[in-house]
Parts: structure tokens; sequence; C-alpha cells
């Protein structure tokens, strides 16, 4: 059963190796992750599962230990799933078969930064264009893991919120931010399963399948949610949030 989520922003600015001298920028994003992933800790989960999406189609999973890389974001810098040590450039490479993507070794990195060490870690990919009713189900087969589930779940807004964003401007960015924010917000599990997967994928709200796991997983629990951090720098949407 799920007992508590935390929703956190995945760009890889927000390891401030990556980000360099615009490490200060994010400097409220990242104090607001490490708050949410505090609000996880305090659940006593049995399992924790980060879940973030990728360009790849389709799910797959990755074990604790498993290996995410900043490398190509122009940092010698690497991190481990489910890890309580902070990582060193240049660490080695570890057992997993698969290396993280970028979404999930953002959230291994909030973990390590966190010193998690509190239950087990789990990752799930999600594709990004992956199907409401699918992201659901993958949902629900996640809180059935164990008798206390938390998720960490990774995933940004629009990213066409202003001209010089990654995806130009696109007016209808702000308005699906703006419900996007509510849902998490308000632990909202049916508002968050109604964003429209089509409009998500031309604003590319990246956070839209992940998120749709999240309202799969708390079906039925009666979580409550606050929005802790909302902004769009860079012109993408960044939220995070808890559910308790």
């Amino acid at each position: 059963m799920l007992v508590a989520a935390a929703v956190c922003p995945c760009p890889p600015l927000l390891v401030p190796e990556v980000a360099s001298g615009a490490a200060p920028e994010l400097a409220a994003a990242r104090d607001a992750c490490a708050d949410a992933v505090g609000v996880l800790a305090a659940s006593r989960p049995d399992l924790l599962v980060v879940v973030g999406s990728a360009e790849q189609e389709g799910t797959a999973t990755y074990p604790q230990g498993a290996r995410g890389s900043f490398e190509g974001f122009g940092a010698d810098f690497a991190t481990f799933l489910g890890t309580d040590a902070t990582p060193r450039p240049g660490v080695p490479g570890s057992a997993a078969e698969r290396e993280l993507p970028p979404s999930l070794a953002v959230g291994a990195w909030l973990l390590s930064r966190a010193r998690w060490a509190d239950a087990r870690v789990e990752g799930l990919r999600v594709g990004e264009q992956l199907a409401g009713e699918q992201c659901a189900r993958e949902g629900g087969k996640l809180a059935a893991r164990a008798e206390r589930v938390a998720l960490l779940v990774l995933g940004d807004g629009s990213a066409c919120r202003t001209l010089k964003a990654p995806g130009y401007l696109d007016e209808r960015a702000e308005g699906f931010d703006a419900a996007a924010a509510r849902a998490l917000g308000a632990a909202d599990t049916a508002a968050l399963a109604a964003l429209d997967g089509r409009l998500a994928y031309e604003l590319k709200a990246a956070g839209r399948a992940p998120w749709q796991v999240l309202a799969g997983a708390a079906e039925g629990a009666g979580l409550g949610g606050r929005l802790l951090y909302e902004d769009a720098p860079y012109g993408v949407g960044y939220f995070v949030a808890v559910w308790s």
C-alpha cells in the first residue's frame, strides 16, 4: 500500500556539479526536494520505488545499486540508486546491467544527498508516451509490492513556458502546468489521471507519465498533498510536492 510520495523535478541542473556556476538558481528547488525526501523517510516504508520517464517506449526496472552518470551533461560524476553515501567523481561502474536514464539518475542523486538508508530502493522507468491507463496499472502494481510503499516521482512540467524555453513558447503550457500543480498539491488522483497525454507530449511535459503512475498507486490510499515548490526557470515547469 502506498503510504507516502514525493514529486520532484528532474533536470540534471539540480546536481551542482552539472549546473556549475548556475547552481544557485535552483537552490530553492534543491532545498524543497530535500524536504520532500525527508517526508519519505518519515513514512517508514518497506520499499521505495523511484519512478521517472525516458524517451524509450514501455517500462523497465532497475535494482538497488544501479549506476547513473552525468557525463553526457558535461560532468565527470556518477551516482548509484539507493546508496547512503555521497557519490564521488570518477566512481567505477556498478553491477547493474543498464545505466539509469537521466530522470532516475537525478532521483538517485537526491537520495544519496539525503544519505538514504531507510528502506530498499528500486527504480522504474516509464516511457514518456505510455498511455494513462497503462501508467495507472503500473502504479497499482507498485502499491501492492509491499505493506508500506513510498514513491519518489521524477518529472518536469511543460518545456514551453517562454520564448527561450527548450520547446519555445506555447500558450497552452501555462494552463497545463497550472492544472498539474493543482492536482499534485491536492493529491487529486482523478485530475492527474485526466491529464491529456497527447497535449503533454506536444508541450514536452515529461512528468505526465510518472505522475499518472503515482495516481494509480495512490488510488484509494486516502493521502493528502502539499505543494512545496512551483516555478518555471528556463521556461520549464518544475514542481515539488509531498503526499502522505
